[in-house]
């Protein structure tokens, strides 16, 4: 089944596109911000209804004056979209520290807002209950009207630090403000002073809620990976069974599946403890995240390299690949880099910059190669299955090929549907399907696994899948049952050798005329365009011999 031209355009688009999704990180809910001057704090997340904030002071008591006393502030903003929250610059968050209105009509939400004052670093240090009751949340009013006046009080009573707790499951934008007061000899405070400041500590700001620290936005991601872990061990399990009920029949290429299968294996449990790190811990280990990145760039890259070599017919219509071993090196070793620098540079917080922006354009450059790389490969592969009726490699490679036209096609209206409902909106309000957006393209791959691992499983009759001679069996068969039928019969075939030696020389003759038309006549234009993909001159060779012994 050869890919129209037009598919394959639409799919080097897709695969563009799917190159600048960007996944996101998994949000935490502790952090450790160190105070040693007036200073600011913005903190970001999707909070649950009756997720409560906490905040502590951690510090010595001797590095801190004992002339300064300290407020501190606070405010909490929730929102209905998640780009107001999420895609606020810091400098700007900032100047909504205390607004009782939304940004724009149509963006709704509620704020609270709070303060606590300490006399010095030794009561700041204790942790205690700022107030007998949390302080009550409001509806943030329209630009063009006044605030409004009612408020809603909290139902219960505030744990010990805690200072404010979320109303509803939403994406929350929370603010924190540090200021130092020195008080001179007469006792009288002063928000601003010539005198150097000396103090140091650290403020641990934590959000806890029914789920310990996960979020509403990262608790489906986190369940999605365990059920692709269980998945994933499901599938090296059938394969490891497959394998070793079929040892002595098993194909090269069945190899590269199960490497692929034990990386995804890996991958997603990787993923997983470190979504379980986030929500029992609140955080999770960096060097830990850069393995799970590094491990899943090396997956992507082998899948990509499995795809392609099973386009190719390796060890089905390939007994080997040739020179096209070193290209699919390079391409997975390309692939490979650039896809753990974004992958590092998007867990380190340095994933906007021009570094960021090369890899992705590379990581996308090198994907839309892949694909049309992979559909080329596969119209070669049917082209020559065609040309040599066989008819059980063929069906093996229509049902591969349907299986691609259907992801792209899915990966198509995939992207609409995204690029509706998160990209070409004002307010992003569906913020709690964001995990599909990095699900999909992993359940995509799983499913092309799945296929390809169903149709090349290890069985008793793996080997009519491998690579055998263009000269049928049965034609051998019956050339060497010609001369003992002629034998049985008492004919003696007269003459019969030097017409042998004729018939060999005219194929050979026919071979070279076939051999040279086939080298400097291009056939198609991708014979032209990519004359570096086309088959091997040994498999030409035994093409121009099948035909020649088909006509």
């Amino acid at each position: 089944m050869k890919m129209p031209d037009a598919l394959q355009r639409r799919l080097c688009l897709l695969l563009f596109a799917l190159v600048l999704h960007l996944a996101s990180a998994a949000e935490v809910s502790v952090w450790s911000v160190d105070i040693n001057s007036t200073q600011d704090a913005v903190f970001r997340k999707t909070l649950y209804a009756n997720t409560t904030i906490f905040i502590r002071f951690q510090g010595d008591v001797a590095s801190c004056d004992s002339n300064l006393a300290f407020n501190i502030s606070w405010y909490l903003r929730s929102s209905v979209c998640y780009n107001e929250v999420f895609n606020t610059p810091d400098n700007k968050a900032m100047n909504m520290f205390g607004m009782d209105h939304m940004l724009k009509d149509d963006w709704n939400g509620f704020y609270s807002q709070g303060y606590m004052y300490s006399d010095n670093c030794s009561s700041l240090f204790l942790p205690k209950v700022y107030y007998p009751e949390f302080n009550p949340y409001q509806p943030l009013s329209s630009p063009k009207s006044g605030p409004l006046n009612h408020s809603y009080f909290w139902p219960d009573k505030p744990d010990l630090g805690a200072v404010a707790k979320a109303w509803e499951d939403s994406p929350y934008l929370f603010i924190v403000k540090v200021q130092p007061l020195f008080r001179g000899v007469d006792g009288v405070e002063d928000e601003l002073s010539s005198d150097p400041l000396n103090f140091a500590f650290i403020m641990k700001v934590e959000m806890k809620g029914p789920h310990d620290y996960s979020s509403p936005a990262d608790f489906p991601q986190m369940m999605f990976f365990m059920v692709m872990c269980i998945v994933y061990v499901f599938f090296g399990a059938l394969w490891l069974f497959w394998c070793a009920c079929y040892w002595r029949d098993l194909l090269r290429i069945q190899f590269w599946i199960g490497a692929v299968i034990i990386l995804g294996m890996l991958e997603k449990a990787v993923f997983y403890s470190e979504y379980q790190s986030i929500r029992y811990k609140g955080d999770y280990v960096q060097g830990a995240v850069i393995f799970a990145e590094l491990l899943s760039a090396v997956k992507r890259s082998l899948a990509r390299i499995l795809v392609l070599i099973v386009s190719l017919g390796y060890g089905i219509v390939k007994p080997r690949l040739g020179t096209t071993v070193h290209r699919l090196v390079a391409v997975g070793l390309l692939y490979l880099f650039f896809s753990s620098v974004e992958g590092v540079l998007r867990v380190t917080g340095s994933f906007y910059g021009t570094v960021a922006l090369v890899a992705n354009l590379s990581l996308s450059l090198i994907d839309s190669c892949v694909m049309w790389w992979i559909f080329i490969s596969l119209s070669q592969t049917t082209r020559l299955l065609k040309l040599r009726r066989n008819v059980v490699k063929l069906s093996l490679y229509q049902h591969f090929t349907n299986t691609l036209i259907f992801s792209v096609a899915a990966s198509i209206i995939f992207i609409i549907w995204t690029t509706k409902v998160f990209k070409l909106v004002d307010c992003q309000r569906g913020w709690r399907d964001l995990w599909v957006d990095d699900a999909f393209w992993r359940l995509l791959f799983s499913t092309i696994l799945l296929v390809i691992m169903v149709l090349l499983r290890p069985s008793a009759n793996s080997q009519r899948f491998s690579h055998s001679p263009l000269i049928d069996e049965d034609d051998e068969e019956e050339e060497a049952k010609e001369p003992m039928l002629n034998e049985a019969f008492g004919m003696k075939m007269r003459g019969s050798k030097p017409d042998s030696n004729g018939s060999q020389k005219l194929l050979s003759k026919e071979d070279e005329d076939l051999k040279w038309v086939e080298e400097n006549i291009p056939t198609t234009v991708a014979d032209v365009a990519l004359p570096a993909m086309l088959d091997e001159e040994e498999e030409l060779l035994k093409t121009k011999m099948e035909r020649s012994k088909m006509e």
